[in-house]
């Protein structure tokens, strides 16, 4: 499994953040929030490229920007890590954002933990509106 979170990877386009907003469902773990859109805009045709990932976290609750990007890089190692959960058992391109809602400083264990909980959900989620 290749465990990188590339640039190609990186959630970017205005048009398909604004889709998110808009037109996306949102999925929670506590303190955790998914909100995705099946999107095939911006991923090339026959791409193996299936997912585009964003991450948030909210100056509301964290007011230094060293705090907000600490949470930043976490959410992102844990998506780098748990990545292949999403890849393995998705056949159509998503566009996510990931959105860390607390102001709890939860350890990145914790956050791992409900990472893995909230791709899980996620995957049952899609599941059901198949």
């Amino acid at each position: 499994m290749n465990f990188t979170y590339p640039k190609n990877e990186k959630l970017k386009s205005k048009i398909t953040i604004d889709l998110l907003f808009s037109k996306g469902k949102s999925v929670s773990k506590y303190p955790l929030r998914l909100v995705y859109v099946e999107s095939d805009y911006g991923i090339p045709e026959g791409s193996v490229q299936k997912l585009k990932m964003g991450v948030s976290v909210s100056k509301k609750y964290f007011k230094n920007a060293v705090d907000r990007n600490y949470f930043k890089r976490v959410l992102r190692e844990t998506y780098r890590l748990n990545k292949y959960l999403l890849i393995d058992n998705l056949d159509t391109p998503y566009a996510f954002m990931f959105f860390y809602q607390t102001k709890e400083r939860l350890s990145y264990e914790e956050i791992n933990t409900k990472t893995i909980q909230l791709f899980e959900k996620f995957l049952l989620q899609i599941k059901k509106e198949e």
